[in-house]
C-alpha cells in the first residue's frame, strides 16, 4: 500500500516537471538577454588588432600639449614684436621712412657751406661723421664735392637691405658702417672735428637718448649738430618734439648748447637765404 501511493507520487512529481521544463528554458534565455553585450571594438583595440584606433587615442591625449606649445610660442612673438618695435629702429627698414616728404638727411648736404663758415673750417672738413638714415649718399657727396683733404664717414643705424653699388662699395672699405646707435660707437673720444646727426634721434626715447647723444657728443671735437623734425610732419613712427623740449632736455641731461656757433650759423643762413624745413641745434662736445 505503501509501495504503490510513493510511486503516486513520484509520477506526479515528474509530470509537474515536465510541464514546468519550458518555464524555466525561457527564464535562461531572458536572463542571457539580459546580460550587456560585450563591444567588439573595445576588444580589437585591448588586443592591438586596431592601430587606426590606438592612433586616435595617442592624438587626443598630445591635443593640450599641443595647445600649450602654441600659445607659448604665441606669447614670444608678441614680446619680440613688442620690444622690436619700441624706442629703437630695430633693423626695421620702415621705422625710417625716407619717401614722407620730411626728411631731414637732404638739408645736411644743402647746410654744409653754413657750417663750415659757423664752425670756422675752412673751405674744406677734415674729419666730419653723420649719423643717419641714407648715411651712404651724404658720405659719397662729400667725397666727391669737398676734396681731397675730406674725410667722411657715415653710420647707418638700420640695415641696408637695398644698398647700391656704391653704398656696398663704402660699407666694404669702411666709410660706412651700420650700428646700432643706442650703444657706443667704435671710436676714440675726439675723433671727428663735426659729428651730424640727422632723422636718427627722432626715433629714439629718452631712455636711449640719455645714452646716444653723449657718446656722439663724446667722438666730436668741435660740435655736434642736431637735425630734428618738427612736430606736425607726417614720419612713421617717429617722436616729433619741439624746440622747448629739446632744450629743456639738454639742460636736464647736462648737454650744453653751442651759442655762439648756433649766432653764426643763423647770420650765415641769413646771408644765403637758407631757411631749413628741420630743428636745428649745435651742442658743445
Amino acid at each position: 500500500m505503501v509501495v504503490k501511493c510513493y510511486a503516486i507520487e513520484m509520477s506526479s512529481i515528474r509530470q509537474i516537471l515536465h510541464k514546468n521544463r519550458p518555464a524555466q528554458q525561457v527564464l535562461v534565455f531572458r536572463r542571457s538577454m539580459s546580460r550587456r553585450p560585450v563591444n567588439s571594438t573595445r576588444r580589437l583595440v585591448d588586443g592591438g588588432s586596431l592601430p587606426f584606433a590606438t592612433s586616435l587615442q595617442s592624438k587626443s591625449r598630445s591635443t593640450p600639449l599641443l595647445t600649450i606649445g602654441l600659445v607659448v610660442l604665441g606669447a614670444f612673438l608678441i614680446i619680440g614684436y613688442t620690444y622690436g618695435g619700441t624706442g629703437s629702429f630695430g633693423g626695421n627698414k620702415e621705422a625710417v621712412s625716407r619717401l614722407d616728404g620730411a626728411s631731414c638727411t637732404p638739408e645736411v648736404l644743402q647746410a654744409m657751406p653754413i657750417l663750415k663758415k659757423a664752425y670756422g673750417l675752412g673751405d674744406s672738413i677734415k674729419r666730419i661723421l653723420h649719423v643717419g638714415p641714407d648715411s651712404c649718399s651724404v658720405v659719397s657727396s662729400l667725397l666727391k664735392d669737398e676734396g681731397e683733404n675730406t674725410e667722411a664717414w657715415g653710420v647707418e643705424p638700420y640695415e641696408l637691405e637695398d644698398a647700391d653699388s656704391t653704398c656696398k662699395s663704402l660699407v666694404r672699405k669702411g666709410f660706412v658702417r651700420v650700428a646700432d646707435i643706442k650703444f657706443p660707437l667704435p671710436y676714440r673720444p675726439k675723433s671727428f672735428d663735426l659729428v651730424v646727426v640727422s632723422d636718427a634721434l627722432d626715433y629714439l626715447t629718452p631712455r636711449y637718448l640719455n645714452k646716444t647723444l653723449p657718446d656722439l657728443a663724446r667722438i666730436s671735437n668741435d660740435g655736434l649738430v642736431i637735425f630734428a623734425g618738427y612736430p606736425g610732419q607726417q614720419r612713421a613712427k617717429a617722436k616729433l618734439r619741439s624746440s622747448t623740449w629739446w632744450i629743456r632736455y639738454f639742460v636736464q641731461t647736462g648737454l650744453e648748447e653751442n651759442e655762439p656757433t648756433s649766432k653764426k650759423f643763423e647770420q650765415a643762413a641769413s646771408k644765403k637765404s637758407y631757411k631749413s624745413d628741420c630743428q636745428i641745434f649745435h651742442l658743445t662736445s
